[in-house]
This record gives structure tokens, C-alpha cells and sequence, in this order.
């Protein structure tokens, strides 16, 4: 089963948004099999970035990631990276549609809230990285060896739904 490898980032953190997050994943469908609240140190994020160690927004962007709480996640589901980037939006909150979580939540492109892999490639490198023991494999605990709890009680008295009470000027019924 594909996964993908999603972080909140510091912003996202701050302003309370992890919950609103997870439910949008979990509303998808996805399974979550890693979580981790962590600060980053600037070698780790670095790395994490290394691939845009040459644009001019490098340091901007690492010192963002080491400047608060993040938290790091895998998800795994049905072409989780693809519908994971559309659950996203795009990286630019002016260009991200509503209904996306930048387009909900992210402020400017500095600072927009969470950062989702590109390829089930660059899946496979982060979750690597950020989960080097590995991940949870969990059953669901809807399972069908759980039954839901069936309660008989006797029936004692019944009322007929068409029954017809009428009711005196105190509140109470005639008699």
C-alpha cells in the first residue's frame, strides 16, 4: 500500500490546526501510521530540504522549520501522495483553491502550514528520514470479531401510539 509522508509545520502548530489536519486525511480515507511532535534541529531540516540547498528561500525556509514545534506524519492509503498534494492545495495560498488546506488556512507562501511529498519517491526519502525505526502497523479496531452489545429487557407496559390523552387545566390527564 502506497504512503506518503506529511508534516505540519510550525504555523500550523501554533495556531491549533493538527486536529483539523488529521481529520481531513482520516475523512479520506488514509490509515495514519506515524505521528510525531518534534523540534527540528537545523542539520535535520537541512537535509529534509536538500533539494532546494540552491534557491535563494533556503535559509528562510529552514529557519522557519526550526523555529517551532512540528509535527510529522505517514499516511498510507490509495494513491495517498496524489490525493494527499490535492488535500493540500498548492504551495501558494493565493493560487490554493478553498476546501484545500492552504487554501483554508495558509497565510503567505512563507508560512502555509504544512508540507506534503511530491512523488511516492520523495515519499519513500522522507518517511526514511523522519521515521528511521519505522512506522506502526495497527488493525483497525472495527473488526468484525467485535459484535456491538445487544441488551434484551421485557417488555412490561406498551402505549398504544394512538391513544388519545387529554389534558386538564392543571397539565395533568383526565382521569
Amino acid at each position: 500500500m502506497e504512503q506518503t509522508f506529511i508534516m505540519i509545520k510550525p504555523d500550523g502548530v501554533q495556531r491549533g490546526l493538527v486536529g483539523e489536519i488529521i481529520c481531513r486525511f482520516e475523512k479520506k480515507g488514509f490509515s495514519l501510521k506515524g505521528l510525531k511532535l518534534m523540534n527540528v534541529e537545523r542539520a535535520f531540516a537541512e537535509k529534509h530540504y536538500e533539494d532546494l540547498s540552491a534557491k535563494p528561500f533556503f535559509n528562510g525556509l529552514v529557519e522557519y522549520i526550526v523555529s517551532g514545534s512540528v509535527v510529522a506524519m505517514v499516511w498510507e492509503g490509495k494513491d495517498v501522495v496524489a490525493t494527499g498534494r490535492k488535500i493540500i492545495g498548492a504551495t501558494n495560498p493565493s493560487e490554493s483553491a478553498p476546501g484545500t488546506i492552504c487554501g483554508d488556512f495558509a497565510v503567505e507562501i512563507g508560512r502555509n502550514v504544512i508540507h506534503g511529498s511530491d512523488s511516492v519517491e520523495s515519499a519513500r526519502k522522507e518517511i526514511a528520514l523522519w521515521f528511521p525505526d519505522g512506522t506502526v502497523n495497527w488493525q483497525s479496531s472495527l473488526h468484525p470479531r467485535i459484535a456491538p452489545l445487544q441488551i434484551t429487557l421485557p417488555i412490561t407496559h406498551t402505549i398504544s401510539p394512538f391513544h388519545n390523552f387529554e389534558v386538564n387545566s392543571a397539565g395533568g390527564p383526565y382521569h
